[in-house]
């Protein structure tokens, strides 16, 4: 066994697939370099044959990243592996991950293919994207309910037509660690040619025990842990990057393997993500959130500052809770301005974009004293969603609220060219804005979610506000930022009608 343990982070591909949390090119190119400052093995860039959107942002990912392996998922069809392949044309690594389902259910009810053809096909698509990369993934999707002979047969066919790494995923998050655990050490067992192949696993959190059960995957031989920042993902989300690399760097009395991640830049990479998505992450969540190191308890803080070691198993900064610090004022120009986005990775892809990231820098400067980067990547997000978004935009927005009245919004809104204006009523200010951005735009959707977080600390800090809306069954998430949380909510909502009413045709693979 290998003392490697290789990090697979799907955020790009598999964290998409969270319901609203779809990303723009910009937004994946941001998010890969980030991943790869973060020294992250491979990049899941995502599934090219979706959409063209899809394909030109996994291109794009694969030509801006060089340091990392950039991976394309496909099914086992001739025209997914095709365009995988001309997607990853530009990496300066490349992996083809391939896919078909293997359990008893699967095969029967959505395949309607024989255990025979399964595993024809199987081979099949491992062979021609050998043609393209030398680097070659397969899944038996659903191999968690999968019949043990039946996988060991498959997976037996697919290394000896040239996959380099067999990855097992718990597609619906039914296994326990034990289990699981069991499973690939079985398969290590019994498969002639297991030694030629590492062995991988993909685990979702429908039960709460995605870490666990990768985890217990890697105590019994897996050297891949395929993981998402912040958990992100489809459901209940898959397991978090962040506390897999972090339990086996902790517990080293444990796992005789390690990883190469750069954990300083977890706590960046986690607010970067939770940033475009719109995914707020809970406080209490483990290494990234915000009460992750924070002690309430009087013995406990009595504890910490006699011995920091008595209630912390790991030091904050060591994943990256000390690294963003306040590097921009408003007497700051516009050199050091692009020079600090070039160090957060950060590429705008015109002087238009940067002169209007700049003026937005600027206003913001003269509202807080102190900004932060944290600051920086909300204003970045916020100027690629008006650049991208434009038929619909915010012009003027007035609010009004006191004791004893009913709050009031007067609107002026850019709609298809036209400038329009409304007022209306609500039951307090953002419900007012809304209302009078509905009665211009009279998008007939339909608001399930409305979030507000602080970005950084203090009085003066941003609001980030999410809302996520939905239309004849499609759902999306809108962001908007200011130190103003009702014009933050107005381009929140905004961004999410722009969205919502923009065509998607896209094809969303279960793994």
């Amino acid at each position: 066994m290998s003392d490697k343990l290789i990090i697979f982070d799907t955020t790009l591909r598999d964290g998409e697939q969270s319901p609203g949390a779809s990303m723009t090119r910009d937004e994946k190119v941001r998010i890969a370099k980030a991943l790869e400052r973060m020294r992250v093995d491979v990049i899941e860039a995502g599934f090219p044959i979706a959409s063209p959107g899809d394909f030109e942002s996994v291109q794009a990912v694969a030509e801006a990243v060089k340091d990392s392996r950039v991976c394309a998922l496909a099914r086992a069809l001739d025209k997914d592996i095709d365009s995988a392949g001309a997607a990853l044309h530009g990496a300066n690594a490349a992996r083809i991950h391939t896919f078909i389902a293997t359990s008893p259910i699967h095969m029967q009810m959505k395949l309607r293919m024989s255990p025979d053809q399964v595993v024809e096909q199987a081979v099949k698509a491992v062979k021609r994207a050998r043609q393209y990369v030398d680097d070659v993934e397969f899944s038996p999707e659903d191999a968690g309910r999968s019949d043990i002979d039946f996988l060991c047969r498959v997976i037996e066919a697919v290394i000896d037509a040239g996959a380099q790494t067999v990855n097992i995923p718990d597609t619906v998050g039914y296994n326990l660690p034990h289990q699981f655990g069991s499973l690939i050490r079985t398969l290590r067992e019994r498969i002639p040619n297991a030694d030629k192949v590492v062995f991988s696993v993909h685990c979702h959190n429908d039960l709460g025990l995605a870490v666990a059960n990768s985890l217990s995957a890697v105590l019994n031989g897996a050297r891949q842990v395929e993981c998402t920042i912040n958990g992100l993902g489809e459901r209940a989300g898959n397991a978090a990057l962040e506390e897999i690399v972090m339990a086996v760097h902790t517990r080293q009395d444990i796992f005789s393997c390690q990883t190469g991640i750069d954990a300083t830049q977890i706590v960046p990479c986690s607010r970067l993500v939770s940033g475009i998505t719109g995914f707020a992450v809970q406080p209490n969540k483990a290494i990234v959130g915000a009460n992750a190191f924070a002690h309430e308890s009087g013995i406990h803080q009595d504890g910490v500052l006699k011995s920091r070691e008595t209630y912390e198993i790991m030091r904050a900064q060591d994943v990256g809770w000390s690294a963003n610090r306040m590097v921009l004022g408003k007497h700051s120009g516009r050199n050091a301005f692009r020079t600090r986005l070039q160090e957060l990775d950060i590429t705008l892809s015109s002087d238009e974009e940067v002169n209007a990231a700049f003026v937005r820098f600027k206003e913001l400067a003269d509202k807080k004293h102190e900004i932060y980067d944290e600051d920086l990547q909300a204003l970045v997000t916020d100027v690629n969603l008006a650049a991208e978004n434009e038929r619909i935009r915010l012009v003027y927005l007035k609010a009004s609220s006191e004791t004893g009245e009913m709050p009031v919004a007067d609107i002026t809104l850019w709609v298809d060219g036209v400038e329009r204006k409304a007022t209306s009523r609500g039951d307090g200010p953002v419900d007012a804005a809304f209302r009078a951005i509905e009665s211009l735009v009279a998008s007939g959707t339909q608001l399930t979610l409305y979030s507000v977080n602080a970005i950084t600390s203090g009085t003066d800090s941003q609001g980030e506000v999410t809302v996520r809306v939905e239309k004849n069954g499609r759902i999306v998430n809108g962001q908007g930022a200011d130190t103003d949380i009702v014009i933050a909510s107005a381009k929140a909502y905004i961004n999410g009608l722009n969205k919502i009413i923009a065509p998607e045709h896209r094809a969303h693979p279960q793994l």
